[in-house]
């Protein structure tokens, strides 16, 4: 594991492997590595097989949280890398308060969008 593995680690509670992912959705896990490829969500390389997985706070039942795919974009925009997206996203916000991934998953997702937008100023 690098050191920013272990960082998101302690900052992400649970994960989904993507077959898991494909199952919730009723979708073959191909769609779901095409919204990887697409922004839509973020998968990284974890565990002894380093096989690929997403935060579980990404997913709201049959699809992906309301406003994710906005947030990825505009922090992707101002340069952010998948790490430093996850970090931003899991890291607590007192302001929200709680962490941009437990607002958008409480649908608070144009404060997230608005501390996005504020971090390329």
């Amino acid at each position: 594991m690098t050191e920013i593995d272990a960082k998101i680690d302690a900052l992400v509670p649970a994960w989904l492997h993507l077959p898991d992912i494909a199952e919730l959705f009723d979708v073959q896990v191909t769609r779901v590595r095409q919204l990887v490829k697409d922004g839509q969500l973020i998968a990284v390389r974890r565990g002894e097989n380093r096989a690929l997985q997403v935060p579980a706070a990404f997913i709201d039942g049959d699809k992906v949280v309301k406003g994710l795919s906005g947030t990825l974009t505009l922090l992707r925009d101002d340069g952010y890398s998948d790490e430093e997206m996850l970090e931003w996203l899991f890291t607590p916000d007192p302001s929200l308060p709680g962490t941009p991934a437990q607002a958008l998953s409480e649908n608070r997702g144009t404060e997230v969008k608005r501390r996005a937008q504020a971090l390329a100023v």
